[in-house]
């Protein structure tokens, strides 16, 4: 280890023991290592102008170290990049070549990771003049060691000749820039693994807005923002706050991963919360109180930035170089008291809202019925007059006010956000105050309770002016026979308002509906339409993704508990919207076909109001299309018929109906003997198709789970069939373990062949270790549901999913004598929920003595990845 990098580790180890005495002040720590690095750098160089002495330089023979980026601000995270720019006044020169190269292969030596340019003047302002990048580092850059009477020169030369008249220019150029990495990091504050540095709301966003300080008032801190007229004293109280906690994320995340690490992973977020002193709460926990505050501070960054692009804007405006164009121009009929303000929405006074206090809800429904921009003074005062709100929270008028923008068929979800980020929406409905900024401390929601919370409402907007037709054409249909609007859209607002709270968030949130609807102006009808909706918001989805359909006793229970047809339209929206808007990808073509399946079975029931009627017609129809299509006898197709039973027929989806009928013909005509036939083929809601005809036997689905896992593809999906001669056919939806379908031709090959091998085995595959990832503690449950089937005991297994987990439950299943008749497989996130229908060897429902047996079983092998110590 050479002598630099001692004193970096030295370095490094004093800021560590720094962060733990005082981990709030990672600014302090940021400062402390870019001195650090100061004193690497100019030690380096010293070294090597040591190494190649020359008493008398010519005017070619000078070298400038300069500190460009977060070094050149003097903000350095413990494993930031060294960014240092070497300015001479020619290129190529000899001795200036030699120091140069000197200096870095020490700093390399040091293992630094150091990001270095060589420039003249010249180069670096022509550079600056066309790249963006390359100007912004220079605006921020600082003298290191070396000649500095050189890089003041080029240092003036830059705001002379690069900085001066092109203000406009560079702020548009920022503000292109700032949501190209919005959208590239996810374009929400909210997601829940969030980038500290680069993502929408984190420290990015501040620099921006100090280069934008910088570059047109000369500001060299951001105290001097206030002074410029960017922000106001308590703004800037604001934006120092922000700053200093960002830094403080920042600094002990790099610590936490040992190197530079941006993304505030589920791994380091409880470390994160216990560094930072964060302490569990009733119904919160630490890490989610830390969170909840990362949110508010990236709530606030987006706060700061409208208000300082505001006063941006008039500044340069009045100077004749506006930066930006407001989105709508047109001056709308009526504005109820507000004014235009360059096509936005303002007030006419600083005290009007304060006048008036339902005026704060008047200023966004006004916004949104006439589809305009909120102003940002306008803004800035509703954020400053939130509180007064409260004296409004039960006037009639303020809530229709408050119902018209949730209502809003047009934007709500922009006007909903701006709301929420002025205080007005979490002050007028106390109860999403509670959800405001509140994380869900799981690998399946991407977004903080509120945020999901309005893009759902988005999303539904979105789905009754029809632009997801093609996407959800049940649901665009369904929304013009609905009774009432109001009603679903508060029941989205309300769906997930009880969260964080303890008990049942669907059970809480029904009182909350109870108590706030009234209050909003529902009727005692709507009311109670509205709570049911919030209380049994999952019920559509859980029983899709859970129960076998094609049993009647699922269609039973369901239609059961919702009774009405406007009930399952409404729960069909309601569904829709929130899987939607948990995050990108979670909506699938396996899950929409589930949804609609189960609507289908429940509307023909509730219609035709006989348990019964319609199922044989629905299992005759497909038989007569699967018929046509591939042009068989009536002999052939009713031999076919009758080996499958009526569940098969309902449960699969008619390609696969068809898909499964020529690979049992082809295997049938192909050999006598009944050996297993494996297609691997097509694609279905990003996952790959598995489909296996095959002798039914004994640890049949084990061996085909246990196949799988050995290759490593995960299971998404499983219907399980029996043909009443004696054959198993398996339906799967299969993805590789990055989470994406098998497209690759050899892939698919090596998938069958392990699956040949395993189903084709006389003896049981051993059964492969998974991976544990349990970051979450999520402990494994066992849930028997013997009422929900009539034929069938439903054992529902939740675990932190692994690779081979749904192997090691088949496995046990088998291993205590009992037979796998259907699963359904699901995952959220980390979790994993896998339902299987059970009966015992002899065909009929367990009794308590195997479901003891049983529950045992299922939990041994959900705790543990080693198959070896689950089995013992």
């Amino acid at each position: 280890m050479t002598a630099l990098a001692e004193r970096l580790d030295q370095a490094r180890s004093a800021i560590f023991a720094a962060m733990d005495d005082c981990p709030s002040e990672g600014r302090q720590h940021a400062a402390a290592f870019a001195r650090a690095i100061d004193d690497l750098v100019r030690a380096a160089f010293a070294d090597a102008l040591a190494a190649y002495p020359n008493a008398n330089p010519s005017a070619a023979e000078k070298v400038s170290l300069v500190a460009l980026g977060g070094y050149g601000r003097a903000e350095m995270a413990p494993f930031s990049d060294v960014d240092l720019m070497f300015l001479v006044p020619q290129p190529r020169t000899p001795w200036c070549e030699q120091v140069i190269e000197a200096t870095l292969y020490a700093l390399w030596d040091a293992r630094l990771k150091v990001g270095q340019a060589i420039r003249t003047p010249a180069e670096l302002l022509n550079l600056s003049r066309a790249d963006l990048t390359v100007r912004t580092a220079m605006l921020e850059s600082r003298f290191v060691d070396g000649d500095r009477a050189l890089y003041e020169e080029t240092a003036e030369r830059f705001r002379r000749e690069i900085v001066a008249g092109t203000a406009a220019e560079f702020v548009t150029a920022k503000l292109a820039e700032r949501d190209e990495r919005h959208e590239k990091f996810g374009d929400s504050r909210y997601l829940v693994e969030p980038n500290v540095k680069n993502g929408k709301g984190g420290l990015r966003d501040l620099h921006t807005l100090l280069w934008v300080g910088r570059y047109v008032h000369g500001v060299r801190s951001a105290e001097e923002l206030v002074g410029a007229g960017l922000l106001t004293q308590a703004e800037y109280a604001r934006f120092d706050r922000a700053m200093r906690f960002f830094w403080s994320v920042r600094c002990l995340l790099h610590r936490a991963a040992g190197r530079a690490e941006e993304r505030l992973s589920f791994t380091h977020q409880r470390e994160l919360a216990a560094a930072l002193r964060y302490a569990d709460r009733p119904g919160k926990s630490a890490v989610e109180r830390f969170m909840h505050m990362y949110f508010l501070q990236a709530r606030t960054v987006g706060d700061l930035t409208g208000q300082f692009l505001a006063q941006l804007d008039a500044q340069l405006g009045a100077k004749g170089r506006r930066f930006a164009l407001p989105t709508f121009l047109r001056r709308p009929r009526r504005l109820g008291g507000f004014v235009v303000d360059r096509g936005r929405l303002a007030l006419p006074h600083d005290r009007y809202l304060r006048d008036d206090p339902k005026r704060l809800l008047a200023l966004f429904a006004t916004a949104a019925r006439e589809k305009m921009e909120v102003h940002p003074s306008a803004m800035r005062a509703a954020t400053r007059d939130a509180r007064l709100v409260d004296q409004v929270r039960d006037d009639p008028e303020a809530n229709a006010l408050f119902l018209e923008v949730l209502t809003s068929r047009d934007q709500p979800e922009l006007v909903l956000r701006w709301m929420n980020e002025a205080n007005v929406f979490g002050r007028f409905v106390p109860d999403f105050r509670r959800v405001v900024a509140q994380m869900q401390f799981d690998m399946y929601h991407h977004y903080t309770v509120d945020e999901h919370t309005i893009r759902a409402v988005g999303l539904l907007a979105a789905i009754e002016r029809g632009e997801y037709a093609e996407d959800h054409p049940l649901a665009t249909a369904l929304f013009r026979q609905i009774g009432s609007r109001r009603v679903l859209y508060v029941a989205v607002l309300l769906h997930d308002i009880a969260k964080g709270r303890k008990g049942d968030h669907s059970i809480l949130g029904e009182e909350v509906a109870r108590e706030l609807c009234p209050r909003l102006g529902l009727d005692a009808g709507e009311t109670d339409t509205v709570a049911w909706l919030v209380r049994h918001h999952l019920l559509l989805s859980r029983t899709a993704f859970k129960r076998d359909l094609a049993d009647p006793k699922t269609i039973d229970d369901f239609t059961a508990e919702v009774q009405s047809p406007e009930r399952l339209r409404l729960l069909l929206l309601l569904t829709v919207v929130d899987i939607r808007a948990v995050g990108p990808g979670v909506w699938t073509e396996w899950k929409r076909r589930l949804i609609q399946s189960l609507y289908d079975l429940a509307e023909e029931r509730l219609r035709l109001g006989h348990k019964q009627r319609g199922r044989a017609e629905e299992v005759a129809a497909r038989q007569a299309t699967l018929r046509a299509a591939l042009g068989w006898s009536d002999k052939a197709a009713a031999a076919h018929a009758r080996r499958l039973p009526d569940s098969y027929w309902l449960a699969e989806p008619g390609d696969w109906i068809l898909d499964n009928a020529r690979q049992i013909a082809e295997a049938e005509a192909a050999d006598g003997e009944r050996r297993p036939s494996i297609r691997i083929e097509g694609e279905d809601s990003g996952a790959t198709r598995v489909s296996i005809f095959a002798p039914d036997r004994p640890g049949l689905f084990y061996r085909i789970c246990a196949g799988l896992a050995a290759a490593g593809a995960g299971i998404v999906g499983a219907r399980i069939h029996t043909t009443r001669d004696g054959m198993a056919l398996d339906n799967l939806l299969v993805q590789d373990g990055q989470g994406r379908p098998y497209t690759d031709r050899r892939r698919r090959a090596r998938l069958a062949r392990a699956l040949t091998a395993a189903v084709g085995s006389e003896a049981l595959a051993p059964l492969a270790a998974g991976q544990a990832t349990n970051v979450f503690g999520l402990a494994p449950s066992v849930t028997v549901a013997d009422g929900a089937s009539r034929r069938f005991t439903v054992v529902e297994v939740r675990a932190s999913d692994r690779t081979g987990l749904l192997a090691a439950l088949a496995h046990a299943i088998h291993g205590i004598g009992q037979v796998v008749h259907s699963a359904h497989i699901a995952t959220y996130g980390e979790k994993a929920v896998d339902v299987f229908y059970l009966t015992n060897a002899e065909g009929q429902k367990l009794d308590p003595t195997e479901v003891a047996a049983l529950r045992a079983a299922l939990l041994a092998a959900a705790s543990d990845p080693d198959p070896q110590s689950a089995a013992a």
